[in-house]
């Protein structure tokens, strides 16, 4: 719609992972290069995290492309809410491997025949779990043993973990330590500085063709992006979208400050809600003594009510039956 308007060959700010608009800062490099190094090194378990929406299925798309040219298989689990033997089977079914009725130690069986036999071959095969952060204790210690398919110089299926940073909280459980213990690589991505948040914007109006960047987004409207969206590119894509579409709509060659500051506020961007486990032992005893007196309360206008009235209920003995 506003492509011609501003001299664009496609949308520069698509929230889909897109390989090809991938920014370069230096955390993202040394998490791109960790991931692929414990890969071709065949490290065995390499743990990537980060909050939502920082690029963390984007590194792992770019990493995906660069394994196609390599002739690495790999499986890649991006619905982790699985139990062990759904786990198993999705896995397999990835790696085109026969999964139809076969009990959890056949698939096993069959993943064990199919990694060591790509070994023989010099050839490298990988598990990439996204979303990992959702995966259960019992899929996680699934994973553990997977990692013994190994010889004495190199792990036969190498591991990647990607998800939220609820995922280090899991790995740092007493019950998880042979895992943690076996992790060979870690990386951590953050927002954007305010600097890096501007070149990722005019990063991404050059490649979508616009050899202008800084009159479609000024510094000032940048500075704004960045008080908004905190520096995580998923929200940078979404407000900077629908700059475009609101300064179009204006036929305005510039996405101003009091734009982004619009659309911020259409999307909420500064409402947060914690949830009920986020909040202190003292928010929930209070709210529990808030409960208490209201059913108090509730009781002492019942008995009163009851007291007052001589419509009450009978029993078969003729007595008065009390509601409380």
């Amino acid at each position: 719609m506003y492509k011609a308007f501003y001299n664009l060959k496609r949308n520069p700010f698509e929230i889909t992972p897109d390989p090809s608009f991938l920014y370069s800062t230096k955390r993202h490099n040394e998490a791109l290069a960790s991931l692929y190094y414990g890969v071709r090194r065949r490290k065995g378990f390499v743990v990537l995290t980060g909050e939502v929406g920082t690029g963390k299925t984007l590194l792992v798309r770019c990493l995906l492309q660069i394994l196609q040219r390599a002739d690495v298989a790999y499986a890649y689990v991006f619905n982790s809410r699985l139990n062990p033997v759904e786990f198993l089977q999705y896995i397999a079914g990835d790696f085109r491997l026969q999964t139809s009725g076969k009990s959890k130690s056949e698939l096993l069986l069959e993943l064990g025949s199919y990694v060591i036999a790509r070994s023989q071959r010099n050839l490298t095969t990988v598990l990439i779990v996204d979303e990992a952060h959702h995966l259960s204790v019992d899929v996680l210690e699934e994973i553990r043993l997977l990692t013994n398919l190994e010889t004495p110089q190199a792990k036969l299926l190498q591991i990647l973990l990607i998800g939220q940073p609820e995922l280090d909280e899991k790995l740092d459980a007493d019950n998880l330590r042979q895992l943690k213990q076996r992790i060979a690589l870690r990386s951590n991505l953050g927002p954007l500085e305010l600097d890096e948040v501007g070149g990722y914007i005019h990063r991404r109006l050059q490649l979508a063709g616009n050899d202008r960047p800084d009159v479609i987004f000024p510094i000032e409207t940048i500075l704004e992006v960045h008080r908004h969206c905190r520096g995580y590119p998923r929200l940078i894509n979404t407000i900077c979208e629908n700059g475009l579409i609101h300064a179009y709509a204006k036929q305005s060659r510039s996405v101003t400050p009091e734009i982004i500051e619009e659309i911020a506020n259409d999307f909420r961007l500064n409402v947060v809600r914690r949830s009920v486990k986020e909040g202190s032992e003292e928010e929930r005893f209070e709210e529990v003594q808030r409960a208490a007196r209201t059913l108090l309360d509730l009781y002492s206008y019942l008995r009163e009510t009851q007291s007052e009235t001589s419509d009450f209920p009978l029993t078969r003995t003729g007595k008065h039956e009390p509601f409380i």
